[in-house]
């Protein structure tokens, strides 16, 4: 027998959501065929185009939804000349259809339990109807929001009846040592009974490819970069300690006309570069790092002993401050508002990080671990329940 798995994300802005299913495809690939001695296949299904230039995982493959992003109105279609409704209707009616012939033993839904406007009732529904057996799981990053915010979004989706009716489990994917949301009011009260703490998925991340500098340097990473384009010039304009090459990755995102104008203000020991193969590679070799505050790249960053600035996005949501704020009580990495980032700010952390080693202990970091050992109780409970059920019929 074959597990069959499916991870959806529904990838609005940056990479991040499909980063972490592609990181948890990797983790149940290389660890369920031990815990349960069968082989996996799965599906990774992304509104994200350019999740196709990460390699999957033997036996996975993508399932490429049209896209959409947000703005000030909310969400829209990307490209599509069509309106939101028409393009969720073709997202969510794709997704049915594949789940259908797929036919799932587990599918995880990345964040948003019912997808853009809703777009996962019809497959959700058909899963409970059509194959009970497939275990439903919604995974959640370790922060959300401020309180108020989410309690809105939780009572928009029908509160957590609705949760409950659609879904199994609710991995978090965090420390409650460093961040618990069953505490702090972003988790409705009633979706407690349903969490499991995983821990940071960090440790046993793939690698690949090669760094782009091999002298001693220092990092800036703003994710996406859709909106890094004042971090990563207020770096290009930093001071870096003698004999330290600069490495400015400026993400995929970032719009032509902030990525020449950080070129523009770069010296000649700074490297200027839209993406990298791998860059947990640069970070683990990097003298020092400063990084927005988003999920995946303070995942990384924590699995090494590099020492980080975290600069958390502000707008839109508080979820980065709280994490780098979180993370910086326990001194695992340093935090500075988006509006100190200043060069003289960022040359003065470079200037007293490189040297230095930072152990991040008392943290945990073992989420991949655990997420496959979850997946393989889940999955070999559902079919115990299955053959009880057809020996009694």
């Amino acid at each position: 027998m074959v597990i069959r798995i499916a991870l959806y994300s529904h990838d609005s802005v940056g990479l991040g959501h499909v980063r972490r299913n592609l990181a948890i495809a990797h983790a149940l690939t290389s660890r369920l065929p031990a815990l349960v001695g069968e082989e996996v296949t799965g599906l990774l299904i992304s509104g994200q185009s350019a999740a196709t230039s990460f390699p999957t995982p033997p036996g996975w493959d993508w399932l490429i939804l049209p896209s959409i992003t947000t703005g000030p109105k909310g969400y829209s279609a990307q490209h599509l000349t069509a309106g939101l409704q028409r393009v969720t209707a073709v997202r969510g009616g794709s997704v049915e259809a594949a789940m259908a012939a797929f036919r799932p033993d587990l599918f995880v839904v990345d964040r948003h339990p019912f997808g853009v406007e809703r777009e996962l009732d019809a497959t959700l529904r058909w899963l409970r109807r059509n194959r009970p057996s497939c275990t439903t799981v919604l995974g959640l990053r370790d922060v959300l929001d401020e309180p108020s915010a989410t309690r809105a979004e939780w009572a928009a989706i029908g509160g957590a009846d609705a949760v409950r009716r659609a879904f199994d489990e609710i991995w978090v994917y965090g420390d409650p040592r460093v961040h618990d949301l069953t505490r702090t009011g972003e988790l409705p009260a009633g979706l407690a009974p349903l969490v499991r703490h995983t821990g940071y998925l960090s440790h046993g991340r793939p690698g690949r490819g090669h760094p782009v500098a091999d002298e001693p340097f220092v990092l800036t990473t703003v994710g996406g970069g859709s909106d890094g384009g004042a971090i990563a010039a207020a770096a290009a304009r930093a001071a870096v300690p003698s004999g330290i090459r600069h490495v400015i990755v400026t993400g995929p995102e970032m719009p032509d006309d902030h990525r020449r104008a950080i070129r523009a203000a770069a010296g000649p020991l700074t490297t200027v570069t839209r993406s990298v193969p791998d860059a947990l590679a640069l970070i683990r070799r990097a003298s020092a790092v400063v990084s927005m505050g988003g999920y995946n790249a303070v995942a990384e960053i924590m699995s090494t002993e590099t020492p980080a600035l975290i600069v958390p996005r502000d707008n839109r949501r508080v979820e980065q401050p709280l994490r780098a704020t979180a993370l910086a009580s326990l001194g695992a990495v340093e935090t500075l508002p988006a509006a100190a980032a200043t060069p003289e700010a960022l040359s003065a952390f470079f200037a007293r990080a490189v040297g230095t080693r930072v152990v991040r202990e008392g943290i945990d970091l073992d989420g991949l671990t655990v997420v496959a050992d979850h997946a393989a109780d889940l999955v070999a409970a559902a079919r115990s329940r299955k053959e009880l059920t057809e020996h009694a019929v």
